[in-house]
């Protein structure tokens, strides 16, 4: 696979499980996409701080570009805006 830019939805995100989804077939196929794109972006709204899937999709600074809203927390800004390459809020 080549893959310039990755864009994905997760189920979860979390500062110890990452990225994540309870889907295992979901989660393979998106490690597989992570593994092989340049960049990897992720839309995630507020409300999935804190959530832990099954499985891992990646680790919270695998990922180049978080989108999320303004409803995120202070504490979830600050470990998201160290931990991604870059926290969009939109």
């Amino acid at each position: 696979l080549h893959v310039d830019w990755l864009l994905m939805g997760v189920h979860g995100m979390d500062v110890e499980a990452g990225f994540t989804t309870p889907n295992l077939a979901e989660a393979e196929t998106n490690r597989a996409l992570v593994a092989t794109a340049r960049r990897v972006a992720v839309v995630a709204d507020n409300s999935k701080w804190g959530v832990v899937g099954l499985s891992t999709i990646a680790a919270l600074d695998e990922v180049d570009v978080l989108v999320s809203d303004d409803g995120l927390e202070p504490d979830a800004r600050r470990t998201l805006d160290e931990c991604c390459g870059r926290l969009v809020l939109a």
